[in-house]
């Protein structure tokens, strides 16, 4: 019997475990779809959620047989145990700590996608766009929202023009 993944018909928190799965040939299925504006209707999912015998009921999940897996890198790790988290304890700590990083990333960047109110973190991402772009002006050329993102930042009156490094920095010195 196949393994059933279900998540959002969207790429989200699941596309890796369906990359993953991809790769390593187990077949798998399921998909809820969100209702269109102005609600979202989500009753697809919430209406059943507390009826799968599941002890924490989450998007995404995955069922074996008997076993109910949430929780995505808990899935991936799962699905991966015998194949690919590494051979040796160096390598699977490493393989670890690669996971955790790329999460922190991920959410940093989906909190991007999601808030329609300024936080500290669009901050972070300004000052670290603009230094790319100081570094090669033509690198955000083909990405228009990133430049209507740095254009927002730059109409506020107090913006100061520092320079990027210390004066013993090879670039952005001055």
């Amino acid at each position: 019997m196949p393994m059933e993944l279900a998540y959002w018909d969207i790429r989200g928190l699941a596309q890796p475990i369906r990359l993953l799965r991809e790769y390593t040939g187990t077949e798998y299925g399921q998909a809820f779809s969100c209702g269109e504006a102005p609600d979202y209707d989500k009753s697809c999912w919430f209406g059943i959620k507390d009826k799968l015998g599941m002890d924490f009921p989450n998007l995404p999940y995955l069922v074996d047989g008997d076993r109910k897996v949430v929780q995505s890198n808990a899935i991936m790790r799962y699905i991966a145990r015998n194949t690919t988290c590494g051979e040796t304890e160096d390598e699977q700590v490493r393989v670890d700590i690669i996971e955790n990083q790329a999460m922190d990333f991920r959410n940093g960047f989906v909190m991007l996608c999601y808030m329609n109110y300024i936080t500290f973190v669009d901050f972070i991402i300004y000052e670290l766009l603009d230094q790319h772009r100081m570094f090669d002006s033509k690198c955000l050329d083909a990405f228009d929202n990133l430049k209507k993102f740095l254009d927002r930042f730059e109409v506020i009156t107090k913006f100061i023009k520092n320079p990027v490094n210390n004066k013993m920095a090879k670039w952005g010195n001055k």
